[in-house]
């Protein structure tokens, strides 16, 4: 749900891993590893392995950055089929393993998106990653092409043309015709311009491409096999790597799965939304429901929306909203406005926290009472007003910049438009939608909309080598798929999909909250440890269980959050000492999810 690139970039819109030079112990069990077993695999086809190993092995320059970790940059054929032509600049970061000598190799994380920054997550990874990890892995973070710190896909010769054509993407969705006017208008000029000023960088920015790059870059450090933790779009990458190079990884685990048949549309899917094929949106109206009745059930004291039928509650405020926004004065003497999209947006955003029911809670009761102002005392009324305009005044700040370029929406269309297939007159989103939102309410049209500008009719530049299956390639080491029951970004049906799509895997499921689980279960963040450190695979049918659960008491410690992602942020905290309390990863959702109540 895109709003402009300056407010994509302030709701985190905007990848890739390796490991060193030795592997994991021989020793490892035959029974529980993947690993010192023989195995009868697919092998990486004859003309991908062409593309990638006739280009010279990389020779990083590292260069101390940041305090406490090393950067470097190299060159990659912009189009491996000319591996002598054309080329891109792409960026890493890496924070090396704390105990060199017993170092297994590296290991190359990516928050998703797509667009989101490896280099940052990667610099993150100490303040989330467990000691375990830190201890026997270089970290190491790739910022995907036209990403970030490398080269930059450019839509637009400049802000203020960029600015022009994004006018109609300022709302978290469209809901009156006219926004939904706007929004199609908006769409095609995008599309149009990332298909002819973005050339050629948009034409060479699909998942394969950078499968390719992160092949040629485990050479670069040293490693005789890949080691990679994907979150969000980032398994979309992993489970791209598996198929393409199946017998080249030494482990691969996957967190918050997007299913690769879906995210391309394969047969008669490909004229379909994205959305239809993903389901993100039944995954958010699934987790939100579960949210309301667990309120239900905790009773007024732990959710005051239990005062009421918090269900009924919330579809209240919806109509009202949908029938008329709430506008609310400033102390200041100015007024803003909430609608309906914002509404939905700004839930949307507190699904992605485990702790965000609170916040579900808490702007529905606020909104129950500003849209029917004559139902409460003056002094609820005062502090409804305060909150709501506590939480706009947030994102407002958040969206106050313009310069430079952002190009944080270009790079999540320059894969996504690229990779998939999608309905080809942007002029069909409006009906299109709309029957996702019969499906999925609320979130049916958040989630649709996002894709607008890739219609096919106007988003026209191709990469002619994407990769488009088939994604059910046997590997020589296993695959750790890891699905959230109520993730509302990435649906645990996708989890469910994914793994039976690869024989040579195993699916760990958790009954957790927010998106992607590592951080949120002990029981997941052992796992995927425990998998990545010996190649030791949970038992099957494993259901992990997430250690924050709605309107339940909680040791009183202080809430989680998320690591910060600027690299400017974690350069002035500085690398977090062994021991000190983790955070959850800075995972970047796999579209945009913005609201403007957003308080996360």
């Amino acid at each position: 749900m895109p709003r402009t690139s300056r407010s994509l970039a302030a709701a985190g819109i905007a990848s890739l891993f390796l490991a060193g030079s030795a592997i994991a112990p021989a020793t490892a069990s035959p029974v529980t590893t993947g690993w010192g077993r023989p195995t009868t695999s697919d092998r990486t086809s004859p003309a991908e392995a062409r593309r990638v190993d006739r280009v010279p092995t990389p020779k990083l320059d590292w260069y101390a950055c940041y305090g406490y970790a090393e950067c470097a940059t190299t060159r990659l054929p912009l189009d491996y089929d000319q591996p002598k032509g054309a080329t891109t600049e792409i960026a890493l970061l890496r924070v090396k393993a704390r105990d060199q000598q017993s170092r297994i190799g590296s290991l190359f994380l990516n928050p998703g998106g797509p667009g989101g920054s490896g280099t940052d997550i990667a610099l993150a990874a100490p303040y989330f990653l467990s000691d375990e990890l830190l201890d026997r892995f270089d970290i190491v973070g790739v910022d995907p092409r036209g990403v970030a710190a490398s080269d930059n896909v450019k839509c637009f010769p400049s802000v203020k043309d960029q600015t022009r054509a994004y006018a109609g993407l300022n709302v978290a969705f469209p809901w009156t015709k006219a926004e939904e006017k706007a929004y199609i208008a908006s769409s095609k000029a995008v599309g149009r311009a990332c298909s002819t000023t973005g050339k050629p960088l948009t034409g060479a920015m699909s998942t394969a491409e950078v499968a390719r790059d992160m092949e040629v870059l485990r050479r670069a450090v040293g490693d005789k096999k890949l080691s990679y933790l994907g979150f969000s779009y980032g398994t979309a990458l992993g489970q791209y790597y598996a198929n393409m190079f199946p017998d080249r990884f030494r482990a691969l685990a996957v967190d918050g799965m997007l299913d690769p048949n879906a995210w391309v549309g394969q047969g008669k899917a490909r004229g379909e939304l994205q959305e239809t094929r993903l389901r993100s949106a039944d995954g958010a109206y699934q987790a939100l429901r579960e949210i309301l009745l667990r309120c239900d059930k905790a009773g007024e004291e732990k959710c005051s929306l239990a005062a009421g039928d918090p269900v009924a509650s919330y579809e209240l405020v919806a109509q009202r909203l949908r029938k008329k926004p709430v506008v609310i004065e400033d102390p200041d003497g100015g007024s803003f406005t909430v609608t309906y999209a914002d509404f939905v947006g700004a839930s949307l955003s507190s699904l992605y926290s485990p702790y965000g029911y609170a916040d579900i809670a808490s702007i529905t009761a606020d909104l129950l009472v500003l849209t029917d102002p004559g139902s409460a005392t003056a002094a609820r009324l005062a502090q409804a007003r305060t909150a709501v305009a506590k939480r706009a005044e947030q994102a407002r700040q958040q969206r106050r910049y313009d310069f430079p370029y952002n190009n944080g929406l270009e790079t999540f269309l320059g894969v996504d438009c690229t990779d998939a297939y999608h309905p080809k007159d942007a002029g069909a989103w409006p009906a299109l939608t709309a029957k996702e939102d019969k499906r999925a309410p609320y979130f049916g049209r958040a989630w649709g909309w996002s894709a607008a500008p890739c219609a096919r009719d106007t988003w026209t530049v191709r990469d002619e080598d994407a990769y488009t299956g088939p994604f059910n390639r046997k590997t020589s080491a296993p695959v750790l798929v890891v699905g959230n029951y109520w993730d509302p970004a990435t649906n645990y049906d996708a989890a469910v999909s994914s793994a039976k799509l690869l024989p040579n895997s195993r699916l760990l499921s958790s009954d957790s909250w927010g998106h992607t689980a590592y951080g949120t279960s002990a029981c997941v963040t052992g796992a995927v440890d425990a998998y990545l450190l010996k190649g030791t695979l949970p038992k099957k049918g494993t259901l992990c269980t997430g250690d924050v659960q709605p309107f339940v008491e909680v040791p009183a410690a202080p809430e989680t959050s998320r690591a910060a992602a600027p690299k400017s942020a974690l350069a002035a905290e500085g690398e977090p000492a062994r021991g000190e309390p983790k955070r959850l990863p800075p995972v970047v959702a796999p579209r945009p999810a913005v609201g403007t109540l957003t308080v996360r």
